[in-house]
């Protein structure tokens, strides 16, 4: 397996196709106010640094960090299912750790949701501790969060 992983400054068609089967994955389960997803727009941004990991050529993994003050957040990370188990998903996150401690941020958080088992899993595995809603998540109503855990790692 060759894999790289190269920063993306636009909404390339495979980073496209990866966010969509992303989204189709993050459709079940949730309500409409309980999706947190930032737009392509929003990836695009100068305070978010977007990845796409490709194994021999084709596109398998993406994911951002966006800097934030005082932190960082993970973005839209997600692995195709063919790769998981083989290490891309944990390429990715080394990629956006290295990425958030470059621009000086100590401290690295996520919101992901219940259903998302491998995701638990993985973050848990990854070093990650849960903790309290942050940044904008605190400005949300309840509900919109209630299907949301967050995680936090020191980097």
């Amino acid at each position: 397996m060759t894999l790289t992983i190269e920063r993306v400054s636009a909404p390339t068609p495979d980073v496209v196709g990866l966010l969509d089967e992303l989204n189709e994955a993050l459709s079940f389960g949730y309500a409409p106010d309980q999706r947190h997803a930032l737009s392509l727009d929003q990836l695009f941004q100068p305070a978010v640094r977007f990845f796409l990991a490709r194994e021999s050529g084709q596109a398998v993994a993406c994911g951002g960090v966006a800097l934030l003050d005082g932190f960082a957040e993970v973005k839209r990370m997600y692995a195709r299912p063919a790769v998981r188990g083989k290490g891309v998903a944990g390429a990715m996150l080394k990629r956006l750790e290295d990425e958030a401690r470059g621009a000086g941020r100590t401290i690295l958080r996520l919101e992901t949701g219940i259903h998302q088992h491998e995701a638990l899993r993985f973050y848990e595995k990854s070093g990650f501790e849960r903790c309290s809603a942050f940044g904008d998540y605190l400005k949300k109503p309840t509900r919109s969060i209630a299907t949301s855990i967050f995680f936090e790692k020191r980097l």
